[in-house]
């Protein structure tokens, strides 16, 4: 039996796995460049960074073209999309729990502040009571 060939989300993922794929992305999201220039931060050989722009490429997250001697590499975002559209759901789920942490808070906060002013009433009766 063949394994399953991941699914893109997956190759997505895997690319976004690497912090040197994703300083290329943040790169090519300023607009399209070649493979030098895009090597040329890193301390890695040519074909160290061309093994990570396949990867790039296999998840679909670059495209490279051809003219005459100027390959450029293209940032495409839809697989970009793709992984947002799959986080949605656990941002509005963390988001549902912060909102329930922020209004406990406030709850204590709220008895906090309460048992405070009775303490401070409390001492007030206090010193009146002495006066007497």
């Amino acid at each position: 039996m063949f394994p399953e060939a991941p699914d893109r989300l997956s190759l997505t993922l895997n690319a976004l796995a690497d912090p040197t794929r994703r300083a290329i992305l943040a790169r090519l999201s300023l607009g399209e460049t070649t493979v030098n220039e895009l090597a040329e931060p890193f301390e890695m050989s040519l074909p160290a960074v061309s093994k990570h722009l396949k990867v790039l490429e296999r998840a679909g997250l670059i495209s490279r073209s051809r003219t005459a001697q100027w390959r450029p590499c293209k940032l495409e975002p839809e697989p970009l999309k793709e992984v947002d559209m799959w986080l949605r759901d656990y941002r509005k789920m963390w988001e549902q729990r912060l909102d329930r942490l922020e209004a406990y808070l406030k709850e204590l906060q709220a008895k906090e502040t309460q048992s405070a002013k009775s303490e401070d009433d409390k001492a007030i009766d206090d010193k009146d009571g002495d006066l007497k």
